[in-house]
């Protein structure tokens, strides 16, 4: 008794073709809209879902940044996080530039330039002309 294998590759892609074409043409058939007004409604649908997305997203991300902060605040307070993590300027600040030029005499008017609020203009300065770390810079400042 032999044993003989038939080759049923050919029919198995004929049968996936068929129903692949009997698929397509039920979907046809079935469709509420052409083409066309369904390919539009999907975009508009997808444009107003990710627009609600980005928002979402957005306001989550904004509320993380904000208690982040808070988080950072309370542990700086606390003392628990590293010299230097917060600049926190206190006193005359004309005094203290006058202390910054005698300790670095390369530092110049412009280069200890400070306004409320511009921080971390005054500290980028600061790192390019002296060389120092960013946490340096600021536990500089903050020791003044």
């Amino acid at each position: 008794m032999s044993y003989h294998e038939e080759d049923n590759s050919g029919k198995i892609l004929l049968a996936a073709l068929a129903g692949a074409g009997a698929g397509i043409i039920a979907g046809l058939l079935m469709a509420p809209d052409k083409g066309k007004a369904t390919r539009e409604k999907i975009g508009t649908a997808a444009t107003k879902y990710s627009g609600q997305l980005g928002e979402q997203l957005s306001k989550y991300g904004e509320d993380l940044d904000t208690k982040f902060k808070g988080y950072i605040e309370k542990l700086e307070d606390l003392g628990l996080t590293g010299a230097g993590s917060k600049l926190k300027l206190k006193g005359n600040w004309d005094e203290a530039k006058g202390k910054l030029k005698q300790q670095y005499a390369q530092l110049t008017d412009e280069d200890l330039e400070y306004a409320e609020g511009k921080g971390d203009e005054l500290v980028g300065r600061l790192q390019n002309k002296l060389g120092k770390a960013k946490h340096e810079v600021v536990k500089l400042l903050n020791d003044l």
